[in-house]
């Protein structure tokens, strides 16, 4: 597993990362075409203009003809609409393709990100990938719109210029072209610095992002316990940090910039002195010197130009590095290259069969060791525990969020690694402690597992989640706006909207991941007869958290350290005076129902 945060060798190394993303340009040849022959148009009509010129600066104020230099200043005014019309057609085409290309960037990078395995989030921070969908997808927009088509048209006019020098006058364009490799070499160099340290700076500025988001996410918190100045001042030494590095990247681009003009134009200014000592003795004419004079200025300003667009493509280079990291990133968990199909119709059978694991990041540590158990179509096992027991575990490994490090598990007597990741979740429904409520309607979140789902289907999911009648004393109905992670919820209406979502999807095989810990005395005994009409004929595992749901399980599994270390009924381990029934007695004894915080 990669940390995304920092770069790999092979990224640093990478010369020119932009041409990674050519094949989203690819796909809209139509446009690229119609931006080139406007480019190519644009830069020809600028290349036109020094040769009328020359013509008048030789004709038209010798012999003081008037009608010729009058046509003459017609044509250059026809020479300049032409230039408007492809300048304007040049920028609309390289703007929309620019904005189309990051279009699809940012949906490709997050489709791939959504679909990357629980372990890639263990150990890469939320926000730092969202700043990698908005700033640095930002930077690869001005790359492909402005920044690209300048550095093409500069380079048009800088080679056509070339070209133009030569045939004007050859000796002095000698001159000139010797003086290239003093520019270039430097300029090159400087641009591969300029590139890490804008890498660097947009790496900063990320981590920055990243801290912001969670902290904003969690003002709460952050309020309850007054650490508003504590947050602050650590966004505050971060922003410091990102403008550290946003200020030594500018500081070498400007360089970068400064240097590259002196030496362009010096160069110019010495080789012009040596053609105006040619017409002074005769040998070129005043107007070729003028036409030599415009096409060197053209050539110096788009060289100068191109120094400091090459700065612009540079920290696009570093921000295109970030997003092919993300693109490159394999999920640790994929579908088999031939999937077995499972058994139709599902049973709900579940087996784990001497399985042991450890979280990737942090393998020194196993969570289960040498794990077996089964659980029988139409079941209700209840698996209990102290905290770190490895109980929620057993759920992510259920759905295969992770792999065992040793043996197996197998739903309908199919290894969940031979089956489509697919197929295995659509047969499975979990309520989760943490219940995920998103910034959509009460209606869309009920309707997230089956997003076409009717609202009729929705509303009596939500009547047997006993949810309906909170919902419809909302301003709006199921159409009502939950807030961002259901800020406007209390947690005993989030939890039975995850209820009313496992409902709706009506998989063989439901998950309770402490489906009642939210809920007061009179909630949990509605949601208890919902979930226990839920419960009928499915295979349910439950992560125990309220005793009413522990003795209603056929049976109960007591995990301890990555183990089972008692089965059987509640009678059954209250008899046996193990570890269930002592943390049950002291539960008794404090008179609550709680049975065992879970993890």
């Amino acid at each position: 597993m990669t940390d995304i945060g920092t770069p790999t060798e092979k990224t640093r190394r990478s010369p020119q990362p932009l041409v990674r993303l050519f094949p989203y340009v690819a796909r809209y040849r139509g446009m690229v075409i119609a931006a080139v022959v406007f480019l190519g148009l644009a830069a020809a009509t600028t290349l036109a203009l020094p040769l009328a010129v020359r013509r008048m600066i030789d004709h038209g104020f010798v012999g003081a003809d008037g009608n010729f230099v009058n046509n003459y200043f017609g044509m250059l005014l026809v020479l300049a609409s032409l230039l408007a019309i492809s300048s304007a057609l040049r920028y609309y085409y390289v703007i929309t393709i620019g904005e189309r290309v990051v279009a699809d960037l940012r949906r490709e990078v997050f489709n791939h990100v959504t679909r990357l395995s629980p372990s890639f989030f263990d150990v890469n921070q939320s926000g730092e990938i969202v700043s990698r969908l908005t700033a640095d997808t930002t930077q690869i927009k001005s790359a492909f719109g402005s920044s690209a088509s300048q550095a093409l048209r500069n380079m048009i006019l800088c080679l056509g210029a070339v070209g133009m020098m030569i045939l004007t006058s050859a000796k002095l364009s000698a001159l000139v072209l010797g003086a290239i490799p003093l520019i270039v070499f430097p300029l090159v160099g400087f641009g591969r610095s300029v590139r890490r340290r804008a890498r660097a700076a947009q790496d900063t500025l990320a981590a920055t992002s990243a801290f912001a988001s969670e902290t904003i996410a969690a003002s709460r918190t952050v309020q309850a316990f007054g650490a508003e100045q504590a947050a602050g001042d650590r966004y505050g030494s971060t922003v410091e940090t990102a403008y550290s590095s946003a200020r030594a990247a500018i500081r070498s681009r400007a360089f970068l910039t400064g240097f590259g003009i002196l030496l362009v134009f010096g160069s110019i200014v010495g080789v012009l002195w040596y053609g105006a000592q040619s017409v002074l003795a005769g040998t070129m004419s005043a107007g070729t010197l003028g036409q030599f004079v415009l096409y060197s200025v053209i050539a110096a300003s788009s060289l100068g130009q191109l120094s400091e667009v090459w700065g612009d493509l540079s920290q696009a280079g570093g921000a295109a590095e970030r997003l092919t990291e993300l693109l490159r990133e394999v999920p640790a968990i994929e579908d088999p290259e031939k999937p077995v199909a499972l058994p139709s119709p599902a049973q709900g059978d579940v087996q784990f069969d001497q399985v042991s694991f450890a979280y990737p990041s942090r393998v020194s540590a196993v969570t289960l060791e040498s794990l077996s158990f089964r659980v029988k179509a139409g079941e209700t096992v209840a698996i209990v525990g102290p905290s770190g027991a490895g109980k929620s575990t057993v759920l992510s490994l259920l759905l295969r969020f992770y792999d065992p490090t040793s043996g197996s598990i197998r739903l309908d007597g199919v290894d969940l690694r031979q089956a489509r990741l697919a197929d295995l979740r659509a047969r499975m429904a979990i309520v989760p402690q943490d219940v995920t409520i998103f910034a959509a309607s009460i209606h869309d979140n009920i309707a997230f597992g089956l997003p076409n789902a009717s609202r009729e289907a929705v509303r009596q999911a939500a009547i047997a989640a006993q949810a309906d009648e909170f919902i419809s004393r909302l301003d709006h109905g199921y159409d009502t706006m939950a807030g961002e992670r259901g800020v406007t919820l209390s947690g005993g209406q989030r939890q039975r909207i995850a209820i009313a979502r496992a409902i709706l999807k009506d998989a063989p095989v439901l998950l309770l991941d402490e489906a009642t810990s939210a809920l007061d005395a009179e909630s949990e005994t509605l949601v208890q007869k919902a979930l226990d009409g839920l419960m009928k004929n499915r295979t349910t595992i439950v992560i125990a958290h309220r005793l009413a749901t522990v003795l209603k399980a056929d049976r109960i599994l007591v995990m301890d350290q990555g183990r089972v270390v008692e089965e059987g009924t509640h009678a059954q381990l209250v008899a046996r005076g193990g570890l269930y029934a002592s943390v049950a007695r002291l539960q008794f004894e404090a008179g609550s129902q709680d049975f065992i915080a879970a993890q």
